[in-house]
C-alpha cells in the first residue's frame, strides 16, 4: 500500500478553517503519520517552521484573508516539501512556486495520499502536473 510512506512522517499543516484542518488532521492520523502540528497564522506558522524539523507540509495560500507567500519562502528556505491546498485557481500560484503541487479543495482522503505520497517519493522536487 502506497501510503505507508506517511507512516511516522511529521506533518505541518498549515490552515485558518477550523473544520477543514480538524478534517486534515483526522486524515493523517488515520495514514499513520507520527505527529501532526497546525498552524492557523502567517506568525504562527514561521514560528512552528524556525523551531522545528518537519517531513512535509501543506499551506493554505490565504490565511486570514492574508496572502501567506512569506510562509511558503520559509518552508523552502528549511527544505521542507510542501504541498499548496487552495479553494481558488490552480493558476493563482506565485512566480517561482508555478511547479509546486497544488491539492484542490474540497479534496478527498484519497487526492490526500497520493499527493503526500508523491511529495516524499520525490523528496520535495517538484512534481509537474499534479493539480
Amino acid at each position: 500500500m502506497e501510503d505507508n510512506l506517511l507512516s511516522g512522517r511529521r506533518v505541518l499543516v498549515i490552515e485558518d478553517e477550523m473544520l477543514i484542518l480538524m478534517m486534515i488532521e483526522d486524515m493523517l492520523a488515520d495514514l499513520g503519520c507520527e505527529s501532526v502540528t497546525s498552524a492557523a497564522t502567517i506568525d504562527q506558522a514561521i514560528a512552528l517552521i524556525d523551531a522545528q524539523v518537519f517531513d512535509a507540509a501543506m499551506l493554505d495560500m490565504n490565511l486570514n484573508g492574508k496572502n501567506s507567500r512569506a510562509v511558503a519562502d520559509a518552508l523552502a528556505a528549511h527544505g521542507v516539501p510542501f504541498v499548496f491546498s487552495t479553494g481558488n485557481s490552480v493558476h493563482d500560484v506565485w512566480d517561482g512556486y508555478t511547479g509546486h503541487a497544488v491539492l484542490r479543495k474540497p479534496f478527498s482522503n484519497d487526492d490526500l495520499v497520493d499527493m503526500l505520497t508523491r511529495l516524499l517519493s520525490s523528496n520535495g522536487v517538484a512534481i509537474p502536473g499534479i493539480s
